[in-house]
């Protein structure tokens, strides 16, 4: 898959260090894949689900959700946000 974009992922391992090993195994990992659809997806990365029109994954043992639209077609993983649980709880991700 081609992912969008990788720079959300090193804002986040600067900010939250302890996510950096994390992310970037589900860098290698969405990146290696050639997923069709949500069920690939979560072949892959267990702890993902979809939420509206995007799919969540949960990252560093649940301490970070990484949130992405994925265009199955044209193998395109948009990074929409990487948030801490406590702020993907408040939902205002959501709204955007």
């Amino acid at each position: 898959m081609r992912i969008v974009s990788r720079k959300a992922i090193r804002e986040a391992t600067a900010k939250h260090s302890e996510w950096g090993a994390s992310l970037n195994a589900w860098y290698k990992i969405t990146k290696n894949a050639d997923w069709k659809n949500f069920a690939d997806v979560r072949n892959s990365w267990k702890n993902s689900d979809v939420v509206g029109r995007f799919v969540v994954f949960d990252i560093s043992h649940n301490r970070c959700r990484l949130i992405a639209t994925i265009k199955y077609k044209w193998r395109m993983v948009y990074i929409r946000r990487i948030l801490s649980h406590a702020e993907y709880d408040e939902k205002e991700w959501q709204k955007s």
